[in-house]
Formats: C-alpha cells, sequence, structure tokens
C-alpha cells in the first residue's frame, strides 16, 4: 500500500453534497466507517428546509437491502440544505458532490463551495463519466490539487469498487491519501483510473452487456437462457444479465452506453453500443425496469391470485410464461467446483451453450486488450474493476488465464476481432497466462516493462490462493489446513456452500491434533475463501438418518458434532474464526465456539435449526444459555435476558450484518471485532491468534458453574408458547419445538435455580434435537427445505 502524508485521522467530517440514491448511500457508508456526515441538498419549498435530505436518508434507511450496518451509526449523520447550511462545509475535512450527472450544474454548484471551504480541504465528485478536468475547470490552484473523483457503485455498502480519477492537477499525496483511506477505512477495492470517458468499470462492463446484447438478437436466444448461462454458472451475480438491467434501469444502462458512443470516436468495437431494438423498445414504452414496473421481466397476478413474473419475448415483444432452459454444458459444468475449472468447461462446450460462451468471452477478451493502456496501465486494474464493480468473481483477463491463452486466441481470430499488440509481444516472449503466483506472491503482467510485477496491496495481507503448496500441511475432500506462518495454522472448508459434515469436522480435530502435538504450532484461524463461510451443518445426512430412524447412529452424529465444537472452545492452542457472508447454523455454532472471531462486515450470522423443525444442538443453545449466565442479571431481569435470548433462536434471527451480530448475542462486545475489508481480513485473524498465544494462552476449563432457571422459566415458556398456538401464531408443531428449546434453556425441570455444566446442557440439547427430528412433521418441512434447495441435500 502506498503511503501517504495525510494522515486518516484528517478525515473526521465529511459533507455529502446531493442525498438522492446515491448520496444518502453514501453518507451511510461513511458513517458506518467513522466518519461524521454532512448530509446536504436543496433546500424544500414547502415545509422543514432540510427536508428533501431528511426525506432521501429516511427513504434510504428503508430500503431493502439496508445500505448501513446497524441503525445507530445514523446518529453520526445531519442533515442540511445548500442554501443554509453549505457553510458548514468550512469545518469539513472532506467534501463529497453527489448531484445530478449535469457538468454545468456540478460546475456551479463547485463554485460555490469554493467560496466556503478552507483551503486543504479535500473536493471530490461521484461522477460516473464526467471528465475530472472539466469539473474543476475555473477553479483555484489549491482546489484543483485536493480535487480527483471518488467513483461509488450502488449500493455503496455491498459493492467493493471506488475508482479514484486524478484530474490533471491533482497532488499525488491527495491520490495516496484515497486509495490508502479507501482501502483501510473504507473497506473498499480501489481502481485507480484514467480521465477516460465511463472511467474503467462501466466503460468494460457496459460493453459487456452490449455486446451481449447484440449476440443474444443475432442468436435468437431467449431473456431466461441468458440469464441461466450468465449467472452463478459463470460465476456472476444471480440476477445475471437482464435481470440486473432492470435493477439498475435501462435509462441508466443507456446513458452510460450512449457516452462511450459519444466521446469515444475511436473505439474499434464503438458500433456494440448502439442500442438494440429490442431494448430501444422497452424504453421508448417507458419499460425501464424494476423502477417502473416492467422491464425485461414482468411481475404480474395470474388467473389463481398469485404472483407470476413473465418476460419479455424478444420476438414478439410481448411478455409471456417463462420457459426452463437446458443445456448440456450447464450440466456438466455443475459437476465442476472451482470456478476456473468451470469456466475452461463452459468455453468448450459443443452445444449452443458453448458457442454463446465462446463469443462473449472472445467479445471481451479482445475488447480488454485494446483497452491497455488507453483506461488503465495494467490488466489487472480492469480485472479489480469488474469484480468489485460488476461482482464478476473471475475478471476478463483472470477468464483468459483460466480458458487458456490459446483457446482464447483462437475463439477471438474466429470472430475475426483483433487483440492489441501487447498481447502478441507478451506471447512472443512465451508467456501464457496474465497472472502467476510465485513464492506466495502474486503477479501480473506488465505490458510496458513487458515482465510480471506483484500486485499492489499485498503488504501486510494474506490470501490462501496466494499460498504456496508446500504450506499445505494436510487436506482431505472438504477440508484443507494450511500453514500461514509464525506458527499459525488455518483450515479452509470447500464443500458446496461450505456445509460441515464429517470431512470439515475431520479437518477441524485433525487442525487441534497436528497443533497440540508439534510445539511449532501456536493457534489455528478457521477461514475460507469460498462464496460463504459455512450455510450449517449437513442436513440432508440428518434427514437421511431421520427417515431411516437410526436414532442411535443419529445421536451419535449429534455427538461428534458438539464435541469437535467443544474441542474449539477447549483445546491447547487458540482458535479464531474469521466468518463472512452467511455463517448459519452450525457455521454460527463454530463461532461461537472460537476463543475469538474476526468477522467481515458483510457478516449474516444466525442459529437458524428452528426454521428446519429442530433446536441448534452443536452447542449453540448451550453457549446462549452459558452466555446468560455469565451477563449476570438477577430476578425479573434475568428471565428478560432469557426471552430475548430465546427469541433469537425461536425466530431464528439472522443478523444483517456483523455489527448487527452483536446486537443480536452472537458476537461478544470487547472481545470479538469486526474488519470492513475482506482482504485484511485473513491478516487480522492471523495476527488475533498470535497475540492471543503470546499472552500465555492456556487451556480453558469447561465450565460447570452455569445457573439455570429451573421450573421458573419453564412456566413463562410454556405460557407463552400456549398462548401463541392459542391464537394461532404458531401450529402446535411450532408449540412443541418452543417447548424443548425452552427445557434446554432452562435446564430442564429443575424445581429451583441450580448450576450446571455445559455437558449437562449438551446432553439436553441434543436429546432435544433428536426427539424433534422422530416428528413426522419436522421431516416434512426438511423434505420442503431439500426439495426447494433451501438447504442442501447429503
Amino acid at each position: 500500500m502506498t503511503n501517504t502524508s495525510i494522515p486518516f485521522h484528517h478525515v473526521r467530517r465529511v459533507a455529502v453534497l446531493g442525498s438522492g440514491v446515491m448520496g444518502s448511500r453514501i453518507a451511510c457508508h461513511l458513517a458506518q466507517t467513522g466518519s461524521e456526515v454532512l448530509l446536504m441538498d436543496l433546500p424544500s419549498e414547502k415545509g422543514p428546509r432540510n427536508a428533501i435530505a431528511a426525506g432521501h436518508l429516511k427513504s434510504a434507511l428503508k430500503s431493502n437491502p439496508s445500505p448501513i450496518y446497524s441503525k445507530r451509526f445514523t446518529d453520526r449523520i445531519t442533515t442540511g440544505n445548500f442554501d443554509d447550511d453549505l457553510v458548514k462545509v468550512a469545518d469539513c475535512d472532506w467534501i463529497i458532490e453527489v448531484i445530478v450527472e449535469r457538468l454545468d450544474i456540478k460546475q456551479q454548484l463547485f463554485e460555490r463551495v469554493e467560496k466556503v471551504r478552507k483551503p486543504g480541504t479535500l473536493v471530490t465528485s461521484n461522477t460516473s463519466g464526467i471528465p475530472i478536468a472539466q469539473l474543476n475547470e475555473g477553479r483555484s490552484a489549491d482546489f484543483q490539487k485536493h480535487f480527483c473523483g471518488t467513483h461509488f457503485f450502488n449500493p455503496p455498502r455491498y459493492l467493493p469498487l471506488l475508482e479514484i480519477i486524478p484530474g490533471p492537477n491533482t497532488a499525488p499525496e491527495v491520490i495516496d491519501f484515497f486509495t490508502a483511506f479507501g482501502e483501510r477505512v473504507l473497506g473498499k477495492q480501489v481502481v485507480l483510473c484514467k480521465d477516460t470517458p465511463a472511467f474503467i468499470a462501466n466503460r468494460v462492463g457496459v460493453f459487456a452487456i452490449q455486446a451481449l446484447f447484440h449476440a443474444v438478437e443475432e442468436m435468437g436466444l431467449s431473456v431466461e437462457a441468458v440469464d441461466k448461462l450468465t449467472g452463478p454458472a459463470m460465476g456472476r451475480p444471480k440476477s445475471a444479465t437482464f435481470r440486473t438491467c432492470d435493477v439498475v434501469g435501462l435509462d441508466t444502462l443507456i446513458h452510460v452506453a450512449n457516452g462511450v458512443a459519444d466521446n469515444c470516436p475511436d473505439d474499434e468495437r464503438r458500433s456494440a453500443f448502439a442500442i438494440p431494438s429490442y431494448v430501444q423498445h422497452l424504453v421508448d414504452s417507458g419499460s425501464l425496469g424494476a423502477k417502473s414496473g416492467a422491464g425485461f421481466y414482468k411481475k404480474i397476478k395470474n388467473d389463481q391470485g398469485k404472483s407470476e413474473i413473465l418476460v419479455l419475448d424478444l420476438k414478439t415483444l410481448e411478455y409471456r410464461k417463462q420457459v426452463k432452459p437446458k443445456y448440456a454444458t450447464l450440466e456438466a459444468a455443475k459437476q465442476v467446483d472451482a470456478l476456473p475449472a468451470r469456466t475452461k468447461v463452459l468455453f468448450e462446450g459443443q452445444d449452443e451453450a458453448g458457442t454463446f460462451y465462446r463469443r462473449i468471452f472472445a467479445d471481451v477478451f479482445a475488447y480488454v486488450s485494446n483497452r491497455v493502456p488507453e483506461i488503465a496501465d495494467e490488466p489487472y486494474r480492469i480485472d479489480d474493476a469488474l469484480r468489485a464493480g460488476f461482482g464478476w468473481e473471475l475478471g476478463a483477463f483472470e477468464s483468459w488465464d483460466a480458458v487458456g491463452f490459446e483457446a482464447g486466441m483462437a475463439a477471438i481470430q474466429e470472430r475475426g476481432l483483433t487483440v492489441a499488440p501487447w498481447i502478441l509481444e507478451m506471447q512472443a516472449t512465451g508467456h501464457t497466462t496474465f497472472y502467476r503466483n510465485r513464492d506466495g506472491v502474486r503477479e501480473c503482467w506488465n505490458p510496458a516493462s513487458k515482465s510480471y510485477g506483484p500486485l499492489p496491496g499485498q503488504e501486510g495481507r494474506i490470501a490462501l490462493g496466494w499460498l504456496p503448496e508446500s504450506a499445505t500441511v494436510w487436506s482431505n475432500s472438504g477440508s484443507t489446513i494450511q500453514d500461514l506462518g509464525d506458527g499459525i495454522l488455518n483450515i479452509a472448508f470447500h464443500t458446496k456452500m461450505n456445509s460441515i459434515g464429517s470431512e470439515i469436522l475431520e479437518g477441524l480435530n485433525k487442525a487441534v491434533d497436528l497443533a497440540e502435538n508439534d510445539s511449532k504450532w501456536r493457534g489455528l484461524v478457521v477461514s475460507n475463501e469460498g462464496g460463504q463461510f459455512s450455510a450449517g451443518a449437513n442436513i440432508g445426512m440428518i434427514f437421511m438418518l431421520a427417515v431411516e430412524q437410526e436414532w442411535d447412529d443419529l445421536d451419535y452424529a449429534v455427538r461428534v458434532f458438539q464435541n469437535t465444537m467443544m474441542r474449539m472452545r477447549y483445546s491447547g492452542i487458540p482458535v479464531v474464526a474469521a466468518p463472512h457472508q452467511m455463517a448459519l447454523g452450525g457455521g454460527c455454532e463454530l463461532c461461537l465456539h472460537s476463543d475469538k472471531v474476526i468477522a467481515h462486515a458483510e457478516t449474516y450470522m444466525g442459529l437458524v435449526e428452528f426454521g428446519i423443525g429442530v433446536i441448534p444442538a452443536g452447542g449453540g443453545t448451550k453457549e446462549f444459555v452459558l452466555r446468560l449466565n455469565d451477563e449476570m442479571h438477577d430476578g425479573d431481569m434475568r428471565i428478560n435476558r432469557l426471552r430475548d435470548r430465546f427469541l433469537t433462536i425461536g425466530q431464528a434471527k439472522v443478523s444483517t450484518s456483523a455489527y448487527e451480530a452483536f446486537e443480536h448475542g452472537y458476537l461478544r462486545e470487547g472481545i470479538d471485532e469486526v474488519v470492513v475489508n475482506r482482504r485484511d481480513q485473513l491478516a487480522r485473524a492471523k495476527r488475533a491468534a498470535l497475540d492471543l498465544a503470546e499472552a500465555g494462552y492456556t487451556q480453558p476449563i469447561e465450565r460447570k458453574n452455569i445457573t439455570v432457571s429451573g421450573q421458573e422459566g419453564l412456566g413463562i415458556v410454556y405460557a407463552g408458547a400456549h398462548t401463541m398456538m392459542s391464537g394461532n401464531y404458531m401450529s402446535e408443531h411450532d408449540q412443541l419445538i418452543s417447548e424443548k428449546l425452552g427445557y434446554v434453556m432452562c435446564g430442564g425441570d429443575l424445581s429451583e435455580r441450580q448450576t450446571v455444566s455445559e455437558s449437562y446442557l449438551l446432553d439436553l440439547e441434543r436429546k432435544a434435537f433428536v426427539e424433534l427430528c422422530m416428528q413426522r412433521k419436522t421431516l416434512e418441512r426438511m423434505q420442503s427445505l431439500i426439495q426447494k434447495g433451501k438447504i442442501l441435500r447429503n
């Protein structure tokens, strides 16, 4: 990471000028990452003067998904208006403009800002494509020195891309500061761009969409077929292509496409930015996507009164029922988990799908080759922008590496396209990959130096994929143990959705065995680079044992899970969990039993077993009772906290962020931590394990002093469940689950409060789990969820 002469604490107060969809959400992200924010817009002509900014903020906070980690961060945001409050930017350290995309209006606002800002104050624009050089025309030397583009992508909380675009007179230390601040504080993937039309992500991403539009038209493919082909199968978002366009809005897409066509007359694929007739039809009819109620998809009420989503027929331009597409290439790809290998399978397909993939990949490969050095000097910047801004799991050049250099070249030639000279120069040197790993360092080809160079931002960071093969200590089909250096091991899962089955349990126990039996190992980190930390235990296996009424085997399977979780808690080494995205059920229980959790901000954690008809039995219920005990409440307060803990499990609450996980009791204040940038997480987790080891970590002793409420709590639980069932708020089966959960959390049918051990509570929760699995309603619920794909098959 480049050092900066501007300290991070310089930015404490930020003025966000413009409170629309982007402005209000940028304000939320700045607030949740530590800044005090002044959000301004035009003064309201009716009602309170700040009504516009306040209204937009209120609307943003009601939106789903939420733009903010926790509502408590909204206390850091105040609202104002340009007429009454613009003078307050004099007290701000950073001023970011997020108003309408019109050069004249932006310039007028900057003229007003310059009259009140203090010299040295950072000023940026969130423009998505207006040249930075034009935006600061007529401004003072100090203004221009401290001015650049900071282009966030919507929604700012969830899309990590932050494009930094220097102006002609921007001071280097300003760029260095925003690069470092964006990465370390805002948690962004920062990409340094040249001041070219649409910058990097939109220039290439919108080209990819436009080229695909034309391919679809020429090949006669359907909307639903393309979305099936261009979604998760190729490492793209579930919304794929046409659903994404509906969400973003066709007017926005066309605005960018027309901007590139108008401002890039020498672009060799300029014709691809022409709007296809079927897209123009939608625009002309006002069908712009989700915002207008219809686009490529349209939601209606059918004759039975049920909601149904129709799709646009690209030939008739009428809406019709969807037809489920099937392709042999997709079926073959389903068998391959690793995305690079799966991409190669897609590319080599021999059906219509394979032809489609070769065409769209060839279009993108050729295009990105010709954008270097026009929009970026190095290939990795384009890949970084596409991954972070468009949700591609593999960037364009990474995808080319996956299918093979020669295969990519052949597809390009078949399309009649040409590549940039630097591609041929690289090939002439004998190098046919854009990336390589060397001694644990990720490198990318640099066309200027005609050699490989390390990717920036690796210093102080660890990625499992960068580690050499020699770092692998042990592996099985579901987990891999690697040496992170300094005596710290990492165990990574790689099952489907990282569900926890026998392979992962074996791996967790093996990792502790290794560490406890060899003094060179000092700690263990549990992290992985999959899409999810863990979606929970393998419910498919549980279902099969229950269906076959193998109750002893089921009891044993649950016992093994419990014992493994307890081993995480009571091993001779510190165990640090580093969850991201989904940490549900058993994945949550693993975190609950770790010595420390370093959670990514986007961690969705919860004990969700109630939803499948059982209770948490991997120690989750026990752990909530233990934590309730440690909160040291007496009398009614203890009962109130018992109710809160009970409802968290009973309502299967899942946190919408790591910060909310503290509020639900899954994470512990003063112990567990949150990291905003996912790429910093593993290094932070390793450091936490080292800190625990260096502080003189000693093996804990199983707790035997847990106070439970017995019949006092049971009476309240049973009465509440009966009332809910009588009022038709829950079924008889849900009442049974509630009573079983309450029985465990109260320590059983004890006549008075008593102290019990963890083992005692584990026995109770395991018994309740198995008994619930004996219920027909539980099996029906499991089967239904498995059939719907909501939980995993065995």
